[in-house]
C-alpha cells in the first residue's frame, strides 16, 4: 500500500499537510491542496479509515436500521440515505431488524454500542422506551423516519392525512361507492400504518356524509398479488360494484388494476383507482397516487444527520415530511 510519507515526498509537503488537505480539516493553501491531491491520485493513495478514525475520533460510518430489506419502500428510502451519505464520504452499516426479538435486542444492546458508527438513522421503526434510552445513551446523533418516536428527532409523516387526501380526490370526482383495499390485523407493523390509512379513508367519507360500507373493505398484504386477489373479491362478486377503489399502497393498487383488466372492467371509465406511496412503477401504469417521496425521505434524513455531525443544533425535534397527490389516468369523474 502507498503510504502518506510517499504522498508527502511527491507533493513536496509535510505529512501533516497531506492529512489536512485530504481530510478537509485545518488550513491548507489551495495550491498545496492541489499538489497533494494530484500526488495522491497519481500514486493511488487512499486515506486509511483506521488512521483517520484515530486522528479525528470519527469512524466516517453511519448506522441505518431498517425493518425489511426486500420491500420496495424500505429499499428506496435506504437508497436515498446511502447515496447522500456516500457522497459526503461516509460508509454505511446496515442493521436489519427482523421478526426475531432476540436479534432486535442484540442490535440495540451490542451492535450499536461497539463504537463503529458516528450516527444512527432508524427507518420506519417504532422504538420502545428501553430502545430509545439505549440509542440516547450512545451520545450520537440519531434521527428516525416515520414517527412519532418520543425522545428522538423524527422526520414524521401523517399517514391518516395521506389516506384522507387520496379519498377526498375520489369524492371530489363524484364517487360515493368507494371500496378500500387495506390490511388485516396480522399485517400491522410499526406505527400502525394500515390502521391509520383506513382511519383517514373513513374520516374523508364521514366528512362528505358517506357512511362506510363494511362490504366494501377487503384486507390484503401490501403486495401486488394481495391487491389483485382483494380486487377480484370486490369486483367479481354478485353484489353492487364500487365505482372507485382506494388501495392503501401503490403495489395493491397496481394489483387492482390488473384484476380490473382481467375482469373486463375499464379503468377509469368504469372504475377509478388511487393508491399511496409514489412507487416507481406508478408512472408506467398511469396510476393516480399520493406520493410520499421515499427516496427524498432517505436523502433528507442523511442531510439532517450530516448537519448534526457538523455541529448544527437548532433543528426541530419533529419535522413533517411532504406528500402530494399525483393525478394520472386511473381516476376520472363518475
Amino acid at each position: 500500500m502507498v503510504s502518506i510519507d510517499e504522498v508527502a515526498r511527491l507533493a513536496g509537503v509535510s505529512t501533516a499537510t497531506v492529512s489536512r488537505a485530504l481530510s478537509g480539516r485545518g488550513h491548507v493553501s489551495e495550491r498545496a491542496r492541489e499538489r497533494v491531491r494530484s500526488a495522491a491520485d497519481s500514486l493511488g493513495y487512499v486515506v486509511s479509515s483506521r488512521a483517520s478514525s484515530l486522528a479525528s475520533g470519527r469512524t466516517q460510518n453511519v448506522g441505518v436500521i431498517v425493518p425489511f430489506l426486500d420491500r420496495w419502500f424500505f429499499s428506496t428510502v435506504l437508497s436515498g440515505a446511502t447515496s447522500a451519505l456516500m457522497r459526503a464520504g461516509y460508509d454505511v452499516t446496515l442493521y436489519n431488524i427482523t421478526a426475531d426479538a432476540a436479534v432486535r435486542r442484540e442490535v440495540f444492546s451490542t451492535f450499536l454500542r461497539r463504537q463503529r458508527v458516528d450516527a444512527v438513522i432508524a427507518v420506519a421503526i417504532e422504538l420502545d422506551e428501553h430502545e430509545t434510552s439505549q440509542l440516547q445513551g450512545l451520545g450520537l446523533p440519531v434521527i428516525g423516519i416515520g414517527g412519532p418516536n418520543p425522545g428522538l428527532r423524527t422526520l414524521s409523516l401523517d399517514q391518516t392525512a395521506l389516506a384522507c387526501l387520496a379519498t377526498e380526490h375520489l369524492i371530489a370526482l363524484g364517487h360515493r361507492d368507494i371500496a378500500h383495499i387495506g390490511a388485516a390485523a396480522e399485517f400491522e407493523a410499526d406505527f400502525r400504518v394500515p390502521s391509520r390509512r383506513r382511519s383517514g379513508f373513513e374520516q374523508a367519507l364521514a366528512q362528505a356524509g358517506i357512511t362506510p360500507d363494511p362490504a366494501l373493505f377487503e384486507p390484503a398484504d401490501f403486495t401486488v398479488d394481495g391487491g389483485y386477489r382483494a380486487a377480484r373479491r370486490l369486483l367479481g362478486g354478485t353484489g353492487p360494484r364500487p365505482s372507485a377503489i382506494f388501495a392503501a399502497s401503490d403495489e395493491m393498487a397496481i394489483g387492482a388494476l390488473v384484476a380490473a383488466r382481467d375482469l373486463g372492467i375499464r379503468v377509469p371509465q368504469d372504475l377509478s383507482i388511487v393508491g399511496i406511496d409514489g412507487h416507481e412503477l406508478g408512472e408506467f401504469f398511469g396510476l393516480t397516487t399520493v406520493d410520499q417521496f421515499p427516496l427524498a425521505q432517505g436523502e433528507r434524513a442523511a442531510s439532517a444527520i450530516l448537519a448534526q455531525l457538523e455541529g448544527a443544533s437548532d433543528a426541530a425535534a419533529v419535522a413533517d415530511l411532504p406528500y402530494e397527490l399525483i393525478a394520472r389516468g386511473t381516476t376520472a369523474p363518475v
